[in-house]
């Protein structure tokens, strides 16, 4: 039985949408911007043939490449990660998740504020740094939550683990997660635990995500009926809300994920291991750090030879995004962006098969390799180009 590593390169778009005008992001394009840096050094992707992918004219090409590539494009109605890791399971949606670009209504502050018992700061669109610097005093005196969002449909709270310890963060997290219902159905609740040291705020690394329940079957559940693994690694398991998995690891970094997920290649399982590295998009995405992306990218790269020497020979790594964070644009959001499609296997044909449409495209593929039965709502099947 073949085993499937699917690592998301999370916010690794690479070039703007055919419908980026509606979202505010032409001419977005998160992998050019950071390859112009002198931190950028991807070697092994550029051996596997991401120079090879449609509309990536800015890095080199090679005549054979290592694996097969491709260019996604994205049929839900987004540019977050619910969204896009949803697609990437098979699922499209249709409609976009709410946002609240003038904060919550008060009707969801107050039942929050009733059912926590303690009062809420901010309310506005925010940057996840600015707000505690701005507002982290105030909370430390007052005891009050900071609740802030984005151009994403979230909900966030922000708290001093000094005054709000992580674990008592996560149940107010899940109280929001239970009132946000319905209309105001946003896509995650998430937790932002901070420290304060020597005078400055610092988030720390026990973010959690509180997300929306896939609405339908995902690859994820169809994986797990048919008696195979399916190991979460990263923010995995809080995206599909535990969802279709059946072993889970939470890590702090990319770099903790890289070693997660080498670790979980040298174990015996069958189906599939699905990592995220969040720290491309709330590192250096968000923060608008070009080099800092070029670093974390570069450190991917060199990583990835490790890896691919220990595969065995029917096991096929996947890599792929879910949107795009371009870090040198105008906004600190999210971009909407073609993703970058990377298979490679010891059995895998090596060539560039264009610009395919849907990010289920990746579900289909995984329900392939495996022999289950799942049909994604959109998707373009690649298995017959894919190997041997």
């Amino acid at each position: 039985m073949s085993r499937i590593f699917l690592t998301v390169l999370d916010s690794l778009g690479i070039g703007a949408a055919p419908d980026a005008d509606k979202f505010g992001d032409v001419g977005a394009n998160t992998l050019k911007r950071i390859s112009a840096s002198k931190c950028f050094n991807i070697p092994n992707l550029i051996k596997m043939g991401m120079g090879n992918i449609d509309g990536i004219y800015f890095l080199p090409t090679v005549k054979e490449q290592t694996a097969l590539t491709a260019r996604l494009t994205e049929m839900s109605a987004g540019k977050d990660t619910t969204i896009g890791h949803f697609e990437l399971c098979g699922i499209v949606s249709k409609k976009p998740m709410p946002t609240y670009p003038d904060g919550f209504p008060d009707e969801i502050i107050k039942e929050f504020e009733k059912r926590t018992g303690r009062g809420v700061l901010c309310n506005k669109p925010y940057s996840g740094t600015d707000v505690i610097r701005d507002y982290g005093e105030e909370h430390e005196k007052s005891g009050k939550l900071i609740v802030y969002t984005s151009a994403d449909s979230v909900f966030q709270i922000a708290a001093n683990e000094r005054y709000v310890s992580p674990e008592l963060l996560y149940e107010y997290c899940k109280t929001a997660r239970e009132i946000l219902v319905g209309e105001h159905a946003v896509g995650r609740v998430i937790a932002r635990p901070y420290v304060r040291e020597n005078g400055a705020f610092r988030r720390t690394a026990n973010r959690r995500d509180f997300s929306l329940a896939p609405p339908k079957k995902t690859l994820l559940d169809a994986i797990k009926e048919n008696g195979l693994d399916v190991i979460a690694i990263g923010k995995i398991e809080d995206i599909f809300a535990s969802q279709g998995i059946t072993e889970a690891y939470h890590t702090k970094s990319n770099k903790d994920g890289m070693r997660v997920t080498s670790e979980i290649l040298c174990k015996d399982f069958s189906g599939l291991c699905f990592t995220n590295l969040v720290d491309f998009d709330s590192q250096f995405g968000h923060r608008q750090d070009v080099d800092g992306y070029a670093s974390a990218l570069s450190e991917f790269d060199a990583w990835l030879p490790s890896f691919t020497e220990k595969m065995r020979d029917d096991d096929v790594l996947i890599i792929t995004a879910d949107h795009g964070c371009d870090p040198g644009d105008s906004h600190t959001d999210h971009t909407r962006e073609y993703v970058p499609l990377l298979v490679f296997s010891k059995n895998v044909i090596g060539k560039n098969v264009g610009t395919l449409l849907g990010f289920g495209t990746v579900a289909k593929l995984c329900a392939d390799v495996l022999k289950i039965g799942f049909t994604p709502d959109s998707y373009e099947s690649v298995i017959e180009k894919a190997f041997v």
